[in-house]
């Protein structure tokens, strides 16, 4: 009787050796290039308004690119007037890193430019023209596993935009009871920017993770399920709540301009 011996061969370690740069036939390009024309053209906006330094405040309205103002050149009312010394530098760009910090290294950022603009890759199934790939193993992209503290720092400018939305119920001469437009583009605008904060993949794991059994942690359990329905339209809040921070601040730039006036409701 004669034995059979099957021999089973290890995976190729190389890729598939595939001339054409992809298989696919459907419209593949399309996500990226729409990803890489509204990122631009936020990055672009939002480099423009941190740097102009003018019409960022009408009472009792702030910018959230602003906010907290705290050098000396703050416009009247706006901020603390804390730091003298970098006074040089416009009040946003000195706050910038916090906020920027936080979607630079979120999670769906990540994706986005890194196929919009790296095209690592461009798409599933479709060859990248890297040579190599080390993933976020070295430098630079390594430090991406800062995102984590980022987090928390993202939600101390949670909290002042909250506070400055709330201060945006007082008049100009700082009474309660006043409510315009720009009153309740505030208030989205912070609501937001919790919900991207709070559906972030790492609020998910500060809740969550690391549990073995959840029975024993009900509280941090609830605390999950409820930060898990929200980190499943992380992308949608991604997206929205950097809309309306553009939104946001171009409004109080009209407004303060001259070009719009604020309808005030009460």
């Amino acid at each position: 009787m004669t034995q059979v011996t099957q021999v089973r061969q290890a995976p190729d370690k190389t890729r598939a050796q595939i001339a054409s740069k992809t298989l696919r036939r459907d419209p593949w390009w399309r996500q990226p290039a729409v990803t890489a024309a509204f990122l631009g053209a936020a990055v672009i906006y939002l480099t423009w308004a941190s740097l102009v330094n003018a019409d960022y405040f009408y009472r009792p309205y702030i910018s959230p690119l602003y906010s907290p103002c705290l050098v000396t050149t703050c416009a009247t009312g706006a901020g603390f007037r804390w730091i003298p010394w970098l006074s040089a530098l416009t009040p946003a760009i000195l706050i910038i890193g916090g906020p920027m910090g936080f979607r630079l290294t979120c999670y769906y950022y990540r994706k986005a430019y890194y196929r919009a603009f790296w095209q690592s890759p461009t798409a599933c199934a479709v060859r990248e023209p890297h040579a190599k790939y080390t993933g976020e193993t070295r430098l630079p992209l390594i430090l991406q596993n800062v995102h984590r503290y980022f987090f928390y720092i993202a939600l101390i400018f949670n909290v002042i935009l909250t506070a400055d939305a709330v201060l945006a119920f007082r008049n100009h001469a700082g009474q309660w009871g006043h409510m315009g437009l720009g009153t309740l583009i505030l208030v989205v605008n912070a609501a937001l920017l919790w919900v991207y904060s709070l559906s972030c993949h790492a609020c998910r794991h500060i809740t969550g993770g690391r549990l073995k059994h959840f029975s024993r942690h009900p509280v941090r359990y609830k605390a999950w399920t409820l930060v898990s329905k929200l980190n499943a339209r992380h992308m949608e809040f991604a997206w929205i709540s950097l809309g309306f921070v553009c939104l946001t601040d171009l409004y109080i730039r009209l407004v303060a301009s001259g070009v719009l006036t604020d309808p005030r409701f009460f």
